[in-house]
């Protein structure tokens, strides 16, 4: 799991930052609903974002995130895994994630991708990013292949070799298909991702022409970008300076 349940963004809430925010159903093209929240800003820029959560789903980490983007200016959407199999509804302390992970396929995972993309960009934005988190980080990667004109793609510790939840493929190995710049942030000493594995990447990209930067954080753990990881305050800060300046370039 990337978080515990107890934790959230380590970034301070701005007063008055966030216009409105809400609950809603969407529907992916596979006929399937899941719950989502989107937060908007007050003095938006031209840019929306989605955001894929980890193995909880809709946890409260992905809500009160949603409303950190929309008070920094950027109107965001986070959604939920698990519409097919566990239906609606946000994911609470206890949820059975390991059962609903197993349960999990690649087609079902990039459809409901499809739809939360589709959502953000019907805020009318004309830049639209993804940021994901482990497993939703191996996701948000692989947003970039999935043909949704998506600006730009975010990780969270996501791997970008190896055997993936529901079957995924590996980013390595889809980076052909991608468009769009690619952000990726790792953690210095989580060894589920290791160096080869990132510098892999790195090469692919490098190769296949796409604007890229994959940057670890010496001595960060897996999921270091926790509010109570007060040791890791000053990457967590670092971490969520270089999102804000990767989704608005270009985004006044």
């Amino acid at each position: 799991m990337c978080f515990d349940h107890d934790s959230r963004p380590p970034i301070a809430p701005i007063a008055g930052g966030a216009l409105d925010s809400r609950e809603l159903t969407l529907t992916a093209a596979d006929g399937n609903r899941l719950t989502a929240f989107e937060a908007r800003a007050a003095d938006p820029i031209d840019a929306s974002i989605v955001i894929l959560p980890d193995v909880r789903g809709l946890h409260a980490y992905y809500v009160e995130l949603a409303m950190r983007f929309a008070e920094a200016g950027v109107d965001a959407v986070a959604f939920d895994w698990f519409g097919r199999t566990a239906g609606l509804g946000r994911r609470a302390e206890g949820f059975d994630y390991p059962a609903e992970v197993a349960k999990l396929t690649w087609a079902g995972l990039a459809d409901d991708i499809r739809a939360g993309a589709d959502h953000a960009r019907s805020f009318g934005r004309s830049r639209a990013f993804s940021v994901g988190f482990c497993m939703g980080g191996r996701a948000s990667f692989l947003a970039a292949s999935l043909g949704l004109g998506l600006t730009g793609v975010i990780g969270f510790y996501g791997s970008p070799v190896g055997p993936g939840r529901g079957g995924s493929p590996q980013p390595v190995d889809e980076v052909p298909r991608m468009r769009g710049r690619v952000l990726g942030l790792f953690g210095g000493t989580d060894e589920s991702i290791p160096p080869a594995a990132i510098a892999a990447f790195d090469e692919s990209l490098t190769r296949a022409g796409v604007e890229h930067e994959l940057r670890t954080f010496e001595g960060a753990p897996h999921s270091f970008f926790d509010r109570k990881a007060d040791q890791f305050a000053a990457a967590s800060a670092e971490a969520w300076d270089r999102i804000l300046d990767f989704v608005r370039e270009g985004a006044t």
